[in-house]
């Protein structure tokens, strides 16, 4: 299965489907020893409040296990590409770099490059816990001189969401499974043609959508395109992007195609930066959206709590893999990314920082932020608990697909 590629991705496609939005960021000077700054992203939907109210968990027993410490929470509340501008803004300057920082595996390499973050190698020897995280994960947080750079929390994976009901109304099966991209298209025009109203298909596209638009489709769609042998996107050997292949034009005349046609969301829609937050908390639970092509973690939008409770999602929502381009092998496809938490550069309490993250990686707390997170376990001791894989209809699903 893919996993995400290095940031350079961002650049390339930023005249196509992504971008980063330059936003000023603020952050307070000076640093007090006994006191750790835990800058984190915050949901751009005010009813989501799964990492306020994990970290603050987690900020409590770390306060009860060390006293005299405390622990400062920074939430970040920003789209995706503005979140990523915001946090490399803030790790520039002693000022205003935080001592842990939540950074997303998709451009930690950029800030690896970068050299706003500190290697963890000595950390992790001495850290029995280490050797419980899948090898996988571990790579994600790998920067190109092979040292390590952030503890990941979690990983995840893409596929089709599909409303069942809305299925039942166009004549199509409730346990559908497409096997082409045709197929996927020809249920999204099933769908506008005898479901007037709704949403036919959507798939995550222009420079607001950020990662979303480069990872949940582009990439979703180029990595069907091959084999599954080579990459259709970086050339190891010479160290070079492909950007002119045919399977990055097809990609594309895909994305064309749901537009053109009107299978997706209206183009005002499609442009919000807020869109995933649209998709999950309004087009889904309120059955406006046919198929949506999208990640693991959306049931974490309609837990208890959420704001978007929607207890039925489980019998309401179908699963389907995403099918290669023409139903070649291997036949399904799914990247694969996640979070790790990273300590700055220029932190002043980066040995605190570590006992926060090692706080939050126990085992019992770590299930806690995957099964309340909707995530996929990248501790083989969480992985294995039965607890977990009963905690919510869908994770076998999805984990099943990291082996795509």
């Amino acid at each position: 299965m893919p996993v995400r590629p290095t940031a350079v991705i961002t650049a390339l496609l930023s005249t196509t489907l992504a971008a980063t939005a330059l936003t000023a960021c603020g952050g307070s000077s000076g640093s007090n020893p006994d006191t750790v700054k835990v800058s984190f992203k915050q949901s751009t939907d005010n009813s989501i409040k799964v990492m306020d109210t994990y970290l603050a968990d987690i900020k409590k027993q770390f306060e009860k296990k060390y006293p005299g410490k405390k622990v400062e929470l920074i939430p970040i509340k920003a789209p995706d590409s503005e979140y990523y501008t915001k946090v490399q803004q803030m790790l520039r300057s002693p000022k205003t770099a935080p001592d842990l920082v939540y950074e997303d595996t998709f451009l930690i390499n950029s800030d690896i490059t970068s050299g706003y973050l500190k290697p963890l190698d000595p950390y992790l020897a001495k850290w029995p816990d280490w050797n419980r995280f899948i090898g996988t994960a571990k790579n994600a947080a790998e920067g190109e001189d092979g040292k390590t750079y952030g503890v990941p929390d979690g990983t995840d994976t893409r596929g089709l969401w599909f409303d069942k009901g809305i299925f039942q109304k166009a004549g199509l099966p409730t346990n559908w499974q497409p096997k082409t991209w045709d197929d996927v298209l020809t249920a999204a025009r099933t769908i506008k043609r005898k479901v007037p109203g709704v949403t036919p298909l959507n798939v995550y596209t222009g420079k607001p959508a950020g990662e979303a638009a480069t990872m949940q489709t582009f990439e979703m769609l180029l990595y069907g395109t091959g084999d599954g042998t080579s990459d259709p996107l970086y050339d190891k050997a010479s160290k070079k992007w492909i950007a002119s292949g045919q399977g990055f034009k097809d990609a594309l005349s895909f994305v064309h195609t749901v537009f053109q046609e009107k299978l997706g969301p209206d183009v005002a829609t499609a442009l919000d930066p807020n869109i995933q937050t649209i998709v999950a908390g309004e087009l889904l639970p309120k059955g406006k959206l046919g198929i949506a092509l999208d990640g693991s973690w959306l049931p974490q939008a309609w837990l208890k709590g959420s704001g978007h409770e929607w207890p039925q999602w489980s019998s309401e929502l179908g699963l389907a893999y995403m099918p290669t381009q023409h139903g070649q092998a291997p036949g399904k496809v799914s990247m694969s990314g996640g979070w790790t938490w990273a300590i700055p550069s220029k932190a002043g309490n980066p040995d605190l920082a570590f006992d926060f993250i090692k706080t939050m990686q126990t085992k019992a707390n770590a299930e806690k932020w995957y099964i309340a997170n909707s995530g996929i376990s990248v501790r083989k001791d969480v992985a294995a608990d039965p607890a977990y894989a009963k905690a919510q209809p869908g994770i076998k699903f999805f984990t099943d697909l990291v082996a795509s």
